[in-house]
């Protein structure tokens, strides 16, 4: 089978590998979509992500989708969690201490023709949305736990901080959450356009609103969530920094008594991510903007880290 390895940042290479074996409890699946998210991109351009360095030539991916060697239409949720330690136990398998995670240090991800991964953590899609819809429930799934971190309400005033494909679809969730005052900042004229499309207003100094999404990484994003929240806010700190530290003003955030929070993954989101794209609440395919066969892998790579589009899909 033909498989992306991730060699170094800025190394994709393509090859020829044997094709993988169902182990107990696994499922061959055929990869039909693969999206290129900000975090493979970190892989991509810093050779790591926050302390997890890249070690060995690694097989990038974890927003995808495929058909089962029986058949059966699913999209793949990356994380494995053991579902036997404290935070499993607790309901908080996005912070298993054992968690194994598609595109992640040892474990391989989907940017290939075929992997074996647990029957359990297949999802089985609805004959109304595509392979590429199946593939990008798993970022709606980023953005519908941020928001549920925002405890956004009916009617609230929300503000989303960069707008790539997570700020897009946290708007979006936000929206069909309730909110009705809905505020965006992004540089890129093309994805303040489409946030524009989906309800979002340009945010200016000074306007104030009762949640603040960070989806950037970047401090500048951060500090301008800090300015928008209002005293007694919240904000949910969605984006990932390049270098691993991220820093704001403390008196901004103590004076105004906000209350941070750091958002991580996803948990227990496929059924609901399913149910806002069928009713139509919330788009996913149109923030695809590009996509490329599995041996364009590299030019995929470089056009999402240019950040020219919007969602990169990689169609294996």
């Amino acid at each position: 089978m033909r498989v992306a390895r991730l060699h170094g940042p800025g190394d994709v290479r393509l090859a020829d590998e044997p094709a993988p074996t169902a182990g107990p409890g696994d499922m061959l699946v055929r990869v039909s979509a693969v999206g290129l998210c900000g975090s493979d991109l970190h892989w991509y351009g810093q050779g790591g992500i926050g302390d997890a360095r890249l070690d060995r030539p690694l097989v990038a991916g974890h927003e995808f989708a495929g058909v089962t060697a029986d058949g059966r239409r699913v999209a793949v949720d990356p994380a494995v969690p053991c579902n036997a330690c404290d935070l499993c136990l607790a309901g908080h398998p996005n912070l298993c201490r054992r968690l194994r995670f598609a595109g992640h240090g040892a474990e391989d991800g989907g940017l290939r023709e075929c992997i074996a991964w647990p029957e359990r953590c297949l999802v089985p899609l609805p004959g109304a949305l595509s392979l590429a819809a199946g593939a990008l429930l798993e970022p709606l799934g980023v953005a519908i736990h941020a928001v549920d971190l925002g405890h956004v309400r009916a009617g609230a005033s929300v503000g989303v901080f960069g707008c790539g494909p997570i700020g897009l679809l946290v708007l979006q969730v936000a929206r069909a959450a309730g909110a009705s005052d809905l505020w965006v900042t992004e540089p890129l004229p093309h994805r303040l356009a489409a946030a524009r499309a989906f309800g979002g207003q340009a945010w200016t100094p000074g306007r104030e609103v009762e949640v603040a999404f960070e989806c950037a990484g970047t401090s500048g994003a951060l500090d301008d969530a800090l300015a928008a929240a209002r005293p007694g806010g919240r904000v949910v700190l969605v984006g990932i920094p390049d270098d691993d530290r991220t820093a704001f003003t403390a008196s901004i955030a103590r004076r105004k008594g906000l209350t941070l929070a750091l958002s991580r993954r996803m948990k227990h989101t496929y059924p609901r991510a399913i149910r806002l794209v069928q009713t139509g609440q919330v788009e996913v395919e149109s923030l695809i903007t590009h996509r490329f066969p599995l041996d364009q892998t590299p030019e995929a790579f470089a056009v999402a880290q240019s950040r020219a589009g919007v969602k990169v899909i990689v169609e294996p």
